[in-house]
């Protein structure tokens, strides 16, 4: 008896480190993720990618089902988001530009070497930031509740997820706002802003120590996000209007 029980727990101990050595990875690449993003830098979605693979095997063990959909999700959106900001805007003719600002960074720009790409006489202006309408934003968030209110009754009646409506908040309300990330809506991080307050405490109930201190440091960098988001648009429209002005 003593022998099962001391091997059950040296499996639990086992296991909780082979997590929190995954989670740590998943952590480091969520941090690296929001960086770029913050600096509108393409390969935050690389880092995307791998950071919600782990996270979806994570949330799944501990029995947040839909954190773990959620990160599916969040890995077809950073293909759809790097497909994007790399090909997303409109192709122009000749040699008027759109939005062509360097980077928050200074660094290379998403085709490394500017802010448009050439192919023979076309050439493609970066995705740029734009802001939406408090109307529309209204619509989005009572869409959005009604149907995390919808989603977490069938949680808490069908599945054995833990925090169903909580879990189903943070999750409906992120997959809106991972879109707003891709369509560089600077409204986004006021989302992040309250998800990520919500899902520290989620985060802590079910032990996740390392993710919940991430989501800490989100609150900080969200809000660090949206003062470079705004400095880059006025930017951006500053430059655009010299550049009719020009015309």
């Amino acid at each position: 008896m003593l022998a099962e029980i001391f091997q059950s727990i040296q499996t639990a101990i086992s296991e909780a480190s082979a997590m929190t050595g995954w989670e740590a990875i998943a952590v480091i690449l969520a941090i690296a993720y929001l960086v770029l993003a913050m600096r509108t830098n393409i390969w935050c979605w690389a880092a995307a990618f791998v950071s919600t693979a782990i996270y979806t095997v994570l949330f799944w063990k501990v029995s947040l089902l839909m954190e773990s959909v959620l990160n599916v999700y969040y890995m077809a959106m950073a293909v759809y988001g790097f497909w994007l900001w790399r090909y997303g805007p409109a192709s122009i003719n000749g040699s008027a530009s759109v939005n062509s600002p360097e980077s928050v960074s200074g660094s290379a720009s998403i085709n490394g070497a500017g802010n448009e790409k050439e192919t023979g006489n076309v050439k493609t202006a970066e995705l740029p930031i734009i802001s939406w309408s408090l109307n529309k934003h209204l619509i989005i968030i009572a869409v959005t509740t009604a149907i995390s209110l919808l989603v977490g009754y069938f949680m808490s009646t069908k599945t054995s997820a833990s925090f169903p409506y909580l879990d189903a908040l943070t999750t409906c309300f992120a997959v809106m706002t991972t879109y707003l990330v891709a369509k560089k809506v600077i409204e986004n991080w006021y989302y992040w802003m309250v998800i990520n307050s919500l899902s520290i405490y989620l985060y802590l109930q079910k032990g996740l120590m390392l993710t919940s201190g991430l989501l800490i440091l989100y609150l900080f960098m969200a809000v660090s996000g949206y003062f470079m988001w705004r400095k880059k648009m006025q930017q951006d429209n500053l430059n655009e209007g010299l550049s009719l002005a020009k015309q």
